[in-house]
């Protein structure tokens, strides 16, 4: 057997094969194309970083300074942050292409504007911190009400107790028809399509937008006005729902339609029924994301102050009864207070709204550790149940009797002089 001579094309100009088989061994050949990593972070990206923001800080300083009649912290940041975006696109393009450095700039961009919400949200939590300390390094501020403090009153008198009493039976209320309504109308939109299913989410993202104050007019004319409730915080937890309603719908929807519909398909090839389906598969598998609809249905009520002042009245005293009565929460509270010229109430004004930020973080967290598991993943005490049932079928199974033995079939014996 003879081998044909190797034509001379068959290799290439380097002298490798045209048709090489991968390996993970392989070492790349010198001449070859170098693999660019997009995921990991070099030592030139951070010098990159570093030198632009440098030269963006100084060229700021010298315009501002010496040559432009500029002055202004804003003007400063924004023209700072300019001429970094230039400086870092130049600085980019001595080792990259142009992809690559689009890639760069538009990754500076969004993470400058993430850096820049943290920002603000810890701006925010830290001057409600510092303008109500005067106020929440008294013990009085969590435990008392406002019923013998008067404005000229020091602060070691009187607190928010009330408030926060008022917000979490508000909440409560509203958590407790939203939460049902809301999830139903959810998987109703997802689960039964048709023109009153489009109909209905038309609604419902209109409901979105719907300003606060019109969600509070809306109860106090039906609930006060027509139907003669007083106002109370059982008609400021109505005004929270109305508030609430379309925003867990909205997201629970969109949670919902995210389930593959493989899950869906396999549950229905075992002849189950549509709603065992949306109990048993649907709904835990989406358990993190229906958590996290709540989350924003609840950040949304929990803040808002024109319907709670138009359904709950305002008391200084605190009552715990949603039926009768005025009540107030720490959105009003922290309006009433901050409206009194006394630097006594401001302070306590302030430190109801770091009060208010505690107790929503504290929501969240409680909020994300019932329900944020992801799917598939059991608490200790559904994975001490599951343990449990385990052993009842194994010693069900193991006190079965046991199947009598097959004997083989009797053989019919003839007896002398009778028929066969």
């Amino acid at each position: 057997m003879t081998v044909a001579p190797e034509a001379p094309g068959a290799r290439q100009a380097t002298g490798r094969p045209r048709t090489t088989l991968p390996g993970p061994a392989r070492s790349a050949e010198p001449g070859g194309e170098r693999r660019r990593v997009l995921t990991q972070l070099r030592a030139t990206d951070t010098y990159a970083m570093v030198g632009a923001v440098g030269a963006a800080l100084s060229l700021t300083w010298l315009l501002f300074a010496w040559l432009l009649p500029f002055n202004g912290a804003v003007g400063f940041v924004v023209m700072a942050y300019g001429f970094f975006l230039l400086i870092y696109a130049l600085v980019v393009s001595f080792d990259e292409d142009g992809p690559a450095i689009v890639d760069r700039i538009a990754a500076a961009v969004v993470r400058s504007l993430g850096l820049l919400l943290v920002a603000i949200l810890a701006f925010v939590v830290f001057y409600a911190l510092v303008e109500g300390r005067n106020a929440l390094v008294h013990l009085n501020f969590f435990t008392e009400d406002m019923k013998l403090a008067g404005p000229l009153e020091p602060l070691g008198v009187g607190g928010a107790l009330h408030a926060a009493a008022g917000t979490l039976i508000m909440i409560t209320i509203a958590l407790v028809i939203t939460v049902p309504v809301g999830l139903v109308c959810a998987v109703f939109l997802s689960e039964v399509p048709g023109p009153f299913a489009r109909f209905v989410r038309t609604i419902v993202e209109a409901m979105t937008a719907l300003p606060s104050i019109v969600a509070g007019l809306f109860i106090y004319a039906t609930a006060i006005l027509g139907l003669g409730l007083d106002q109370s915080g059982l008609a400021a937890a109505l005004a929270l729902s109305v508030m609430m309603l379309p925003i867990i719908i909205r997201a629970a929807d969109v949670i919902i339609r995210l389930v593959p519909g493989t899950l869906r398909e396999a549950s229905y090839a075992m002849g189950t029924s549509r709603w065992r389906t949306v109990w048993h598969v649907v709904l835990p598998t989406c358990r993190s994301g229906l958590t996290t609809s709540v989350i924003l249905g609840t950040a949304r009520g929990i803040g808002e102050t024109s319907p709670v002042l138009l359904t709950a009245g305002f008391t200084n005293e605190l009552n715990l009864d949603p039926m009768h009565g005025p009540m107030v929460s720490l959105p009003l509270a922290t309006f009433e207070f901050v409206k009194s010229p006394e630097p006594t109430m401001i302070s306590r004004g302030f430190g109801t709204a770091a009060l208010l930020l505690a107790l929503v973080l504290l929501l969240f967290v409680a909020a994300r550790v019932i329900g944020g598991r992801g799917p598939g993943r059991l608490s200790r005490r559904q994975e001490h149940r599951r343990v449990l049932a385990s052993r009842r079928d194994a010693r069900r199974f193991a006190e079965r009797p046991a199947p009598p033995a097959s004997t083989p079939p009797s053989v019919r014996r003839t007896e002398p002089g009778s028929p066969s």
